[in-house]
């Protein structure tokens, strides 16, 4: 259930095996405005170990250069790309990666999407689910459903799993800066990832695989936006260039307002279900985890979730024994929980970080009026914390 990240790529993983899958999504082929973009070296290399890589064409994808800190319109410090990891960071177009995924399960004979479909609730008998209702009366029956039908799962809910929820560091609000005029933005990007943090707020763009740039605008968790008044396109590019460094200020007051497309506001809820199946059930994806967008970790671990639950899934389905399938599912989730707990607590440390240079203006001051001797210093602590972000807690197999 779910054509996302993990419920697309073990589609196709189960469906080269020759095992028979059905593929439930509600949401149909539409792609949305707003998606990660943001493969790491991790995510890059789960999707080498299902044959996607390099890339098929169709998949636009743009290497990052570098991570660049403003902080008062200063620039703090600049890690360039690849950081230590054998690949850079690669923006791509996630809604041409999950069309290609799906592409390729529809040549395979026991594939069947049911696009533009809901899963409305799960068929159980004897303590044990086996299968679904769909919206329209009908049923199937699977000897194992997967649920990875996003952060607010109602398969999650209906089988009574629990999502313990950690505190949000921040919502955030989604804009898209788009043709015609944002191409001097993206060249002075040039292939950055550029955070501007200052006494206007703190906000993050880089240049977008799909085209025009991807803005996102931190705001308190559940609460009003702070946003200028009237909240017109122009007010808004006005905004962002009050604590920008000059060059950026001039590209964004230069701006047409007609290419500010958004705001589309993306509540952030974080959790972690410490249990991830019942029998003929199993979790996978933000339905078990639900990540904070900090570092594009939703994708990568997604991917990760679907490359180690097909290997383990894989014998135990074409053996077709409930007891054993049930231990495949067992053994995923032991095998996942750890390295999801630790990307969890680092995206949480770095929010804690990033929150208290947004409060501390006398802190921020500081530091951009020193960013001279304490810019190399920073840089050095935040490249420490970004291995295991970048490249996974530990290597998972690559033997499929």
């Amino acid at each position: 259930m779910g054509a996302g990240p993990a419920g697309a790529s073990l589609t196709l993983l189960l469906a080269r095996r020759g095992l028979p899958v059905d593929l439930i999504d509600a949401t149909g082929r539409g792609g949305r405005p707003f998606r990660g973009e943001g493969l790491m070296p991790s995510g890059l290399a789960a999707l080498a170990a299902m044959g996607l890589q390099p890339l098929p064409p169709a998949v636009a994808q743009r290497p990052l250069a570098a991570w660049s800190f403003f902080l008062d319109g200063q620039l703090l410090f600049e890690a360039p790309e690849p950081m230590g990891s054998p690949v850079p960071c690669t923006l791509i177009d996630q809604d041409a990666l999950l069309q290609e995924l799906l592409a390729q399960a529809s040549r395979l004979e026991g594939f069947r999407f049911h696009v533009g479909q809901a899963a409305t609730d799960l068929l159980e008998q004897d303590g044990r689910i086996t299968g679904v209702r769909l919206a329209d009366g009908s049923v199937l029956e699977a000897d194992l459903v997967v649920a990875c039908d996003g952060r607010e799962s109602l398969l999650r809910r209906k089988s009574g799993l629990e999502l313990e929820s950690a505190p949000s560091p921040l919502d955030v609000l989604w804009f898209r800066l788009e043709a015609p005029g944002s191409e001097a933005l993206v060249r002075w990007l040039g292939g950055r990832f550029v955070t501007v943090v200052g006494a206007a707020g703190s906000y993050a763009l880089f240049p977008s695989a799909r085209g025009g740039v991807q803005l996102g605008w931190a705001i308190e968790p559940g609460g009003a936006a702070p946003a200028p008044t009237p909240a017109s396109p122009g007010a808004w590019l006005q905004l962002w260039a009050r604590d920008a460094p000059e060059p950026l200020a001039r590209l964004l007051l230069a701006l047409a307002e007609v290419a500010v497309q958004g705001p589309v506001r993306l509540p952030v809820r974080v959790g972690l279900c410490p249990c991830w199946q019942r029998p003929g059930l199993l979790l996978l994806g933000d339905a078990a985890h639900p990540m904070s967008p900090l570092r594009a970790q939703g994708i990568n671990m997604a991917l990760r979730d679907a490359l180690v639950a097909a290997r383990h899934l894989e014998p135990a389905l074409l053996e077709a024994e409930p007891a054993a399938i049930d231990a495949a599912a067992a053994a995923i989730a032991a095998a996942r929980l750890p390295e999801i707990r630790r990307i969890q607590q680092l995206q949480q440390e770095e929010a804690r970080r990033a929150d208290l240079l947004r409060r501390r203006h006398r802190l921020r001051s500081l530091l951009a009026r020193t960013a001279r001797w304490s810019g190399p210093l920073l840089e050095r602590r935040w490249r420490a914390t970004q291995s295991e972000l970048r490249n996974g807690r530990e290597a998972i197999a690559t033997d499929l």
